[in-house]
C-alpha cells in the first residue's frame, strides 16, 4: 500500500533528504518549505520505501500537493 506525503502549506522547497528508493521510517525528515522567511520541516508519513518525488529543491509548491510517494 502507498501513502502520499502532501505539503502542509504553500512555498517554496529549499531542501530535500530522501531520492527514489531511499528505504525510511516514520517520522524520518524528508524535506524543508520556506513560507513567509520561516522553514517547516516535513516528515515521512510511514515506513517504507520512496517510491516517486514529485518536486525538485526550489520548486514552488500549493497546499496539499503531492510531494512524494512511500510504498
Amino acid at each position: 500500500m502507498s501513502e502520499e506525503l502532501l505539503a502542509p502549506l504553500a512555498g517554496k522547497i529549499i531542501q530535500i533528504d530522501v531520492k527514489v528508493g531511499d528505504k525510511v521510517e516514520e517520522d524520518d525528515d524528508a524535506m524543508v518549505i520556506e513560507a513567509m522567511k520561516m522553514e517547516t520541516p516535513i516528515y515521512i508519513p510511514c515506513d517504507g520505501t520512496v517510491a516517486k518525488l514529485n518536486v525538485k529543491e526550489g520548486d514552488e509548491v500549493e497546499e496539499d500537493a503531492v510531494l512524494l510517494v512511500v510504498e
